[in-house]
Formats: C-alpha cells, sequence, structure tokens
C-alpha cells in the first residue's frame, strides 16, 4: 500500500479488525474508529505492535459532528486520506417483520445507512478535494436478496448497495471509486447474534449450510482488492463473497 492513509469504521471486532490487520501487513497507515474507547485503544497498541503506524479515534458513525472529526482527525495526522472502509453496523433486532417497530428499525437504519452515508459525505469532501481516494463499504448478500426474520436488517443493506452506486457515479470524475463488499454469512459475533434464536437458524440454513461459514480475512481480502490500484477501473460495484451462497 506504500503508505497509503486508510480509515476502518467498525474496527474493533470481525471484519472491521481483520480488515486492520490486512492493511496493516500491506504497510498501510491507519486509523481505526469504534464506539468502545478501551477496545480501541487495546487495538492501536495490537496494530503498533505489528509494525503499523494507527491511531485509534472513538467515533459514533451515526452523529454528523463525530464522523466529520474522525475524517479531520485522519488528516491532521496524515495529511490525506487515499482509503475508507465504512464496516460500521449491527444486524438490528432481527425477526418477525410484524415485529417490528419504529425503534427497531431506527435502531438498524441509523447505523447501517445514516452512518454509511455520513462516512461517505466526510470522506468525499477530503477525497475529492484530492481527486483521488476509493472507499470500499461493508454490505452483505442480504443487499440484494430477501430474508426471513431479517427484513429490516436486508432493507438497511439494499440502502447502501444504492448508496454505494450512486455515490461512485458522482464522484467517478474526480478521480474517486465506490465500491462494496457483500460477505455471505461470516464467523463474527453478529452471525452469532443472528442465529441466536431457533427461527433466525433456521432462516440462514435453508439459504446455505451452516457449515459453509466463511472467515473475517476472506472479506479482508476482498476489500483490499477494491482499494488497491489493481481494481483502478473498478468502481460502483458490489462484490459477493460468499462462498457461493448466492450463486444458485
Amino acid at each position: 500500500m506504500n503508505n497509503s492513509v486508510v480509515l476502518i469504521t467498525g474496527a474493533l471486532t470481525g471484519i472491521g479488525r481483520a480488515t486492520a490487520f490486512a492493511f496493516a501487513r500491506s504497510g498501510a497507515r491507519l486509523v481505526v474508529s469504534g464506539r468502545r474507547a478501551a477496545q480501541g485503544e487495546a487495538l492501536e497498541a495490537e496494530l503498533r505492535e505489528a509494525g503499523a503506524q494507527a491511531f485509534f479515534v472513538q467515533a459514533d458513525v451515526r452523529r454528523d459532528e463525530d464522523v466529520r472529526r474522525l475524517v479531520d482527525e485522519t488528516v491532521a495526522r496524515f495529511g490525506r486520506l487515499d482509503i475508507a472502509v465504512n464496516n460500521a453496523g449491527t444486524e438490528g433486532r432481527p425477526g418477525p417483520i410484524v415485529e417490528q417497530t419504529a425503534e427497531s428499525y431506527a435502531d438498524t437504519f441509523d447505523t447501517n445507512v445514516l452512518g454509511t452515508l455520513l462516512s461517505l459525505k466526510h470522506e468525499l469532501r477530503v477525497m475529492t478535494a484530492q481527486q483521488a481516494g476509493s472507499i470500499v463499504n461493508i454490505s452483505s448478500t442480504y443487499g440484494h436478496e430477501g430474508a426471513a426474520f431479517a427484513s429490516v436488517y436486508a432493507g438497511s443493506k439494499h440502502a447502501v448497495e444504492g448508496i454505494t452506486k450512486s455515490a461512485a457515479l458522482e464522484v467517478a470524475s474526480a478521480g474517486v471509486r465506490v465500491n462494496a463488499v457483500a460477505p455471505g454469512p461470516t464467523d463474527t459475533g453478529m452471525l452469532d447474534r443472528f442465529t441466536s434464536t431457533p427461527e433466525n437458524k433456521a432462516a440462514l440454513a435453508a439459504t446455505v449450510p451452516l457449515a459453509r461459514i466463511g472467515n473475517p480475512e476472506d472479506i479482508a481480502a476482498a476489500v483490499l482488492y477494491l482499494a488497491n490500484e489493481g481494481a483502478a477501473f473498478v468502481t460502483g460495484q458490489i462484490l459477493t463473497v460468499d462462498g457461493g451462497k448466492t450463486a444458485g
């Protein structure tokens, strides 16, 4: 990555954490972000022990002022922003649609959709001025499929994919690329929580054997591909990484 400056939201666990270490191994300089200070500071220390220039900035992607500060602190430390990975997300409250509420909708959409929108807003503010940059949003196979007992989550990820494509069209002429990775079932805390009820576990098993679970490193490799100059002619695309789950 030749000292590229990389910002990762939702970096403290799962896919975000694996992506941070993947970028660290590639020689990038990192700003990792999340809401939990103690966990973020521990991650910063681990990344530095691995030889990376890394800093943790506490931020909540649902808050415009937090995201503005996060991006501004990244630029203040490193002078630019080359790559952003918008990974912060939540499964919300899975369950039957008849049990969903305005609160369960807001819990999910505020993080997954508003958080992505605000992140793009401030990242693109910097990247379009630079006339260069690459952004990778994290979607899901549920971003282009229906999902029983996950209607609100699926709706939020459909929105992420639409926003990704629209942003890519807006900024292509400025030399900035915007893509998304859509993971299938991946061995993370989110998957554990989603399959904690019999209904949700059965719904997932109906589409893919639970033995066929990816790992966060698989997703991190796809993120690095899209972020890298090897994908310089790729923008506005959703790269599905699901072990063949959606191939049929």
